[in-house]
């Protein structure tokens, strides 16, 4: 009996607390009946219980959620492989600084562009293998796996969708699906894959299309990230504006208007054809000579050869 009229009790007092606000509370707080061995007497104690509301639940998992709708594949190295996206690209960032995927002082051997007739989709930072490797930002690991020329190769979905790419490395540390803090351990560096030596091949990417590394991150000891809003024009999304050998002059684009406006300065990308010379493209395309060799960094001497492209800005 003693017991019936307990849970009759707790049942009475918790419906009376909701009974009175109809708005949903951080807590609720209910009376139980406690009894005494040495008094007949019934104290009545009151208790509160927290509440956690389903919003909250789900504000917290939403990052997770969003970045695994849109082509999340931990088979495939490029899942956007098929996907067409328009330019300009605008990403956001809510950090101003990145970690450095190393530890000691950044030393880039290659840059992004294009290197011995074939675009170099990243940059490679010097390292010895064995060196840590870690994440520049919070993020979801998306793939960890073998990946042909890249080798073992770790690749970061990133919460504002940008993806990074850490290359070559001799140990992988985590699997898909791992969340991955800023800083966090990714693995060790190394030569697997199509590599001439230790390195790590960082790459950066956004929906599938490469972005040179440089126009988002500044690596140089203050680890700083360009901008909080960047616009992306193809100028900075292929690497055959570029030479791997020089570094490229970046402006960065902070509006949609400033990237529009950019385009009116345009590139186009010319294929030498047989009988072709520096001074008829140069006239063909009302170009000084000197300028066609400074953008592709080649000597006015330097032959042509057929199929080569030359980058052109008009």
């Amino acid at each position: 009996m003693k017991y019936f009229v307990f849970y009759i009790a707790v049942f009475w007092c918790t419906t009376f607390t909701f009974a009175q606000n109809d708005t949903i509370a951080e807590s609720i707080k209910i009376k139980i009946p406690n009894t005494s061995l040495f008094h007949r007497d019934i104290v009545i104690e009151e208790v509160e219980i927290p509440l956690v509301t389903k919003t909250d639940s789900i504000t917290e998992l939403d990052p997770l959620i969003n970045i695994k709708l849109d082509h999340w594949d931990t088979a495939v190295y490029n899942p956007y492989r098929n996907t067409l996206v328009q330019f300009p690209l605008q990403i956001e960032f809510t950090d101003s600084t990145f970690s450095s995927p190393v530890s000691h002082k950044k030393v880039i051997t290659s840059r992004y562009g294009w290197r011995r007739g074939r675009p170099h989709q990243g940059i490679d930072i010097d390292l010895v293998t064995g060196d840590s490797v870690v994440s520049v930002l919070d993020g979801v690991v998306r793939f960890a796996s073998y990946s042909g020329g890249h080798g073992k190769t770790v690749v970061v979905r990133h919460y504002n969708g940008l993806e990074t790419t850490y290359a070559h490395l001799s140990h992988i540390a985590v699997k898909a699906n791992d969340t991955i803090t800023k800083g966090g351990y990714l693995g060790k560096g190394g030569n697997t894959g199509n590599s001439r030596g230790s390195h790590l091949h960082f790459v950066a990417s956004f929906k599938g299309e490469y972005i040179h590394p440089e126009y988002l991150f500044d690596f140089s000891e203050s680890n700083t990230i360009r901008a909080q809003e960047l616009w992306v024009t193809r100028e900075w999304a292929h690497a055959r504006f570029h030479n791997s050998k020089r570094v490229s002059k970046v402006n960065v684009l902070t509006s949609k208007e400033a990237a529009l406006a950019s385009l009116k300065k345009e590139k186009k990308v010319y294929v030498v054809k047989k009988g072709d010379t520096l001074y008829g493209i140069s006239r063909r395309n009302n170009l000084s000579i000197s300028k066609i060799c400074n953008t592709n960094a080649i000597k006015k001497s330097s032959p042509l050869k057929i199929g080569q492209k030359l980058v052109l800005e008009l």
